[in-house]
């Protein structure tokens, strides 16, 4: 079979090209196409085994390589115009828009879904609030386009066959927007990376790039009323914010690299996690360190971590919710067993979800190409 990959964009090595990575390590005849790329020679070569995605018109405009976001409004029609007539099975990989391509009836499209689009759906209010694009023209303009961008998704429902979501929370967000079943298989976390450590010191971890959604801010505000010591190792635009309110028992590191990293998930007494995620990897590879995670019971997060298990969850974005969360820890502390926790994240390893991907897609691909033939025999 000929395949096409459809990714949205490729402009850094984060979570959904860690799935990329994984359908390019199952079938390296893929042609790739993206509505960017601009991945560095390193990136490159791990995502795509050193080919370059057929990108769209969007890569010519201005400033496309860091400000890409802002030609939001044509993303739509940018992805319309890949041909992709000539394959037999497209598999997208989506956050925004890569499963609108245009497919017709003899084709198979299955969609791996990291999540229908944040800023038009769950995240619209939070997204305008943080722009500052509640009030005003440019405010009318951004909730007109994406106005626009929520009616041209829905269009795209049933251009479709198969969509698999990355987690039990995400298919739920399918089902409810787009009216769809989802297939859930997690997304790889490369678990073989962290080695198990059980001797701990008496400090909390915390990680993240550190931009609002992520509630860095409300870590910190927790940790100003504890006396406990607590690691930020991350950088992003709410530094400043971060630096602003920490007390002198919070230490900030900003961007360390992934050795240090690691030393430090090992080390930690407990991995504190607060945003509301669609999966959330970091969680995950804290686990394979065997550090118990204190996290928010919603979102990917209440799936990966085993409340009073391989960690402890919290109600809901608050001071007290938090803090309450941690004096539970504090108290059942002992009786995490770190080996388990370890063994937990290995349900999420990389090898595991090639192999799902792999079974599944080619399981719907014979299906698909039997009822094409029964098709042709009755006729």
């Amino acid at each position: 079979m000929k395949k096409a990959l459809v990714h949205d964009w490729f402009s850094v090595y984060a979570g959904a090209e860690k799935c990329v990575e994984s359908f390019t390590n199952i079938w390296d005849d893929f042609d790739v196409y993206s509505l960017i790329d601009f991945l560095s020679d390193k990136d490159r070569e791990i995502i795509l085994k050193g080919k370059y995605a057929n990108t769209s018109f969007i890569q010519k405009l201005p400033f496309a390589k860091k400000k890409y976001r802002n030609y939001l409004p044509l993303f739509p029609f940018a992805i319309e115009q890949f041909d992709l007539s000539e394959y037999d099975l497209i598999l997208s990989s989506s956050h925004a828009v890569a499963k609108g391509v245009l497919t017709h009836s003899t084709q198979l499209h299955i969609c791996y879904m990291h999540t229908p689009i944040r800023y038009a759906w769950d995240l619209y209010f939070q997204y305008l609030k943080e722009s500052n694009l509640q009030k005003g023209l440019k405010g009318l303009i951004a909730k007109y386009f994406l106005h626009k961008i929520r009616i041209w998704d829905i269009s795209t429902i049933n251009r479709v066959d198969y969509y698999i979501a990355n987690s039990k929370y995400i298919a739920k967000r399918i089902k409810k927007i787009y009216g769809k079943n989802a297939d859930v298989i997690y997304p790889p976390v490369d678990v073989d990376k962290f080695e198990l450590c059980e001797k701990k010191e008496d400090f909390y971890l915390t990680a993240s790039r550190l931009v609002p959604y992520k509630k860095i801010d409300l870590i910190v505000k927790t940790f100003n009323e504890l006396d406990k010591k607590l690691v930020v190792i991350g950088d992003g635009p709410d530094m400043k914010k971060i630096k602003t309110i920490a007390k002198t028992n919070i230490e900030i590191l900003g961007y360390q690299n992934d050795k240090v990293l690691i030393e430090y998930m090992q080390k930690a007494k407990g991995f504190v996690f607060a945003a509301k995620e669609d999966f959330g990897i970091m969680p995950v590879e804290a686990q394979a360190c065997g550090t118990p995670v204190i996290c928010l019971g919603e979102g990917g997060t209440k799936e990966t971590v085993i409340d009073k298990i391989t960690g402890i969850h919290f109600e809901s974005q608050t001071v007290n919710s938090l803090k309450k969360a941690i004096e539970t820890f504090e108290k059942m502390y002992d009786e995490f067993d770190f080996k388990l926790i370890r063994k937990n994240a290995e349900k999420y390893s990389r090898k595991r979800f090639e192999k799902e991907i792999k079974d599944y897609i080619e399981n719907k691909y014979k299906m698909f190409v039997d009822k094409e033939l029964n098709v042709k025999k009755s006729i």
